[in-house]
């Protein structure tokens, strides 16, 4: 190889970590599940994280997916695109915190953590994450139930990462607590999917959901 060709030749630093659940009946989408029942709740579920796939595939970042439960070798996730790993840790925090701290021993410098549900996320959102830890230390993507789908650092701070009630609205404000004194950058907020009325009216879900509308029907 000629040396100055070998010059240009850069390792990718940025990863891209992502948190998901094994898609099991009435494991998923718990809360969903309460108004849609399991059956469909799986089924949105395997909608979302083939959505997830799509947008991430072609993402110029390391990329690594972590299993809830077990690690699936043959599933839509592909072993030549996407690392696989288990989450680690007896909390979410704990669990984030594993990946990021894995992350950065490896040689990666920005890292991103996202979950598995966001219809509303693109490739493009992920490249302007990655693009604004150039020149900030942290990067949020708020959600609109007050916690938040995307995490970035290029500095870790373990302090994102405890005294968090996971999964309550007051995750998102607690973090940015941590943060006032920092340099980061917030994203434009956006609607994770956890609740029937996350979906109701987005016309992708309606074909989960025509069910629901035909019960209303009926009584």
């Amino acid at each position: 190889m000629n040396p100055k060709k070998r010059l240009l030749i850069k390792k990718n630093t940025n990863l891209l970590l992502i948190f998901t659940r094994n898609p099991e009946l009435g494991k998923c989408k718990t809360r969903l599940a309460a108004k849609v029942g399991d059956k469909t709740a799986l089924e949105i579920y395997e909608f979302l994280l083939a959505h997830t796939v799509s947008f991430t595939k072609e993402l110029e970042a390391g990329k690594q997916v972590f299993y809830s439960e077990a690690i699936w070798e043959n599933d839509l996730w592909d072993n030549n695109i996407y690392q696989k790993k288990l989450q680690n840790g007896a909390d979410l925090g704990i669990r984030m915190q594993n990946a990021f701290l894995n992350g950065f021993s490896s040689g990666f410098e920005k890292i991103i953590v996202i979950g598995s549900d966001m219809y509303d996320l693109s490739q493009e959102d992920l490249e302007k994450a990655f693009a604004k830890l150039e020149d900030h230390d942290y990067v949020i993507g708020p959600a609109e139930d007050g916690g938040y789908y995307l995490l970035g650092m290029s500095i870790f701070k373990k302090e994102l990462f405890k005294n968090k009630a996971w999964g309550t609205e007051t995750v998102l404000s607690h973090t940015l607590e941590d943060l006032k004194t920092e340099n980061y950058f917030l994203l434009e907020a956006k609607n994770d999917v956890d609740i029937y009325e996350d979906i109701k009216d987005i016309e992708a879900f309606q074909p989960y959901l025509k069910h629901i509308e035909n019960d209303k029907k009926t009584t």
